[in-house]
């Protein structure tokens, strides 16, 4: 019975069929017209998906500061969370962005200076100033680290709450700039916002407390 090739050789066999399944695999899929479903559905909903996972990332953001109900592995988990919407919104974002450039309804420049759109430039310059925010403080989350010191804790969390502004602006953007949103959508969406302010006032009145030095 003949030895099994090496897994070096399995490997090397392996490497051009996997390009070649590739191919074969969006070939079909431009055949089929799933491509244009797939344009229509991110140019419809890739900013809805966008909009629910960053208020997500906002309210457990929020959940993950509580002190009086949760306990240290409730925050840790609502701090995973946080993280996970958090990235999956951005990706949604870019979708969002991108489908809305190559489909026509923006151009990229009104897509990356505020202002600039020749329709709606104040609700797509809304958009922009949001993605702007929320890309910041992912950025400024990434590198926490850097803002270890009691001194620059406190610049990170005055960073860090800037997601609220970018939210507010989103939510603007996102409600009127596209097609009409359902009512319950519009309802679920205000006292989210209202739940958020009520929250928010009541971190800000108590005093910030970094222990050892970390931020909050």
């Amino acid at each position: 019975m003949p030895a099994p090739p090496p897994p070096s050789a399995r490997n090397a066999l392996l490497r051009p069929a996997l390009p070649a399944a590739l191919l074969l695999f969006l070939a079909v899929t431009l055949r089929s017209g799933a491509m244009d479903n797939t344009v229509r559905f991110l140019d419809h909903d890739a900013g809805v998906l966008a909009l629910v996972s960053l208020s997500a990332t906002v309210l457990w953001g929020l959940a993950a500061t509580d002190q009086l109900v949760l306990h240290t592995p409730h925050r840790l988990l609502a701090q995973a969370v946080h993280r996970a919407t958090g990235v999956a919104g951005l990706g949604f974002l870019g979708l969002h962005i991108g489908v809305k450039a190559v489909e026509g309804h923006t151009t990229a420049t009104a897509a990356a200076v505020p202002f600039t759109d020749g329709a709606r430039p104040l609700l797509i310059g809304c958009g922009t100033l949001a993605a702007y925010g929320f890309l910041t403080v992912a950025v400024s989350g990434a590198v926490r680290g850097a803002f270890a010191g009691r001194t620059t804790a406190r610049w990170w969390w005055a960073l860090h709450t800037v997601a609220y502004a970018c939210w507010a602006l989103a939510l603007l953007h996102g409600l009127k700039s596209g097609r009409a949103a359902a009512g319950w959508a519009v309802a679920g969406y205000g006292m989210a916002l209202a739940g958020v302010a009520v929250r928010l006032a009541l971190r800000l009145r108590a005093p910030l407390r970094i222990p050892g030095g970390e931020p909050r």
